[in-house]
């Protein structure tokens, strides 16, 4: 087990990361803000799975195969890139203008608990910062001397979701707030998606520049 300073330090260390607005921060708030907040905290729980998923492949060793082999990790960088520029075109598609022949539409449904939850899990399985946080970030606090390295790494693991959980959870709250404002009328989710679109588009672009 990780000593009690060990830990602290941790925790402390992921809680200045978790609370700096990234990829998934980004995406539960557009989610809150479309949908509600009910539809952010189900974000929330898809992307915490996807983080569990990262811990479990750095218990189970996956994430050393991924430091041996870069080709690896450049490759989930452009899945993660390609997946949120498909999620950036349903936006757009649906920010189009209202035309001849495409009349005014109601306002969208929130999509199914399964599909929030599925993108959730797969914006954090694709984040290439998530995965270098499991691969370079907590091995550093991990001491063979303590016991077993798998357990000291679920500990520390399971100390960072709870943080990204209290973090992303804030954050989808009070974007749910703002919901009904701006879901009001036709123009404003027009501006809405759009606006949810170009964020898409540049979180695209950071998964692959940085």
């Amino acid at each position: 087990m990780p000593t009690t300073a060990t830990l602290l330090t941790f925790a402390l260390a992921a809680a200045a990361l978790v609370v700096v607005p990234g990829p998934s921060v980004v995406y539960v708030m557009t989610r809150g803000v479309e949908f509600g907040r009910r539809a952010g905290m189900v974000s929330v729980a898809g992307l915490e799975m996807g983080s569990l998923l990262h811990l479990i492949a750095t218990v189970a060793g996956l994430a050393t195969l991924l430091t041996a082999w870069p080709a690896g990790l450049q490759l989930l960088q452009w899945a993660g890139a390609g997946y949120l520029l498909w999620l950036a075109l349903d936006q757009f598609r649906s920010a189009r203008p209202v035309g001849r022949h495409r009349p005014a539409a109601s306002a969208p449904g929130c999509p199914s608990t399964l599909r929030l939850f599925r993108e959730g899990m797969l914006i954090d399985l694709l984040n290439p910062g998530t995965a270098m946080f499991f691969l370079a970030f907590l091995p550093q606090f991990v001491d063979p001397t303590r016991g077993p390295v798998a357990v000291q790494i679920m500990v520390l693991g399971g100390c960072y979701l709870v943080l990204a959980v209290l973090n992303d959870s804030a954050y989808a709250l009070a974007a749910g707030g703002l919901a009904k404002r701006l879901r009001g009328s036709h123009g404003s989710r027009r501006r809405t998606a759009t606006v949810t679109g170009v964020i898409y588009v540049g979180l695209a672009c950071v998964a692959v520049l940085v």
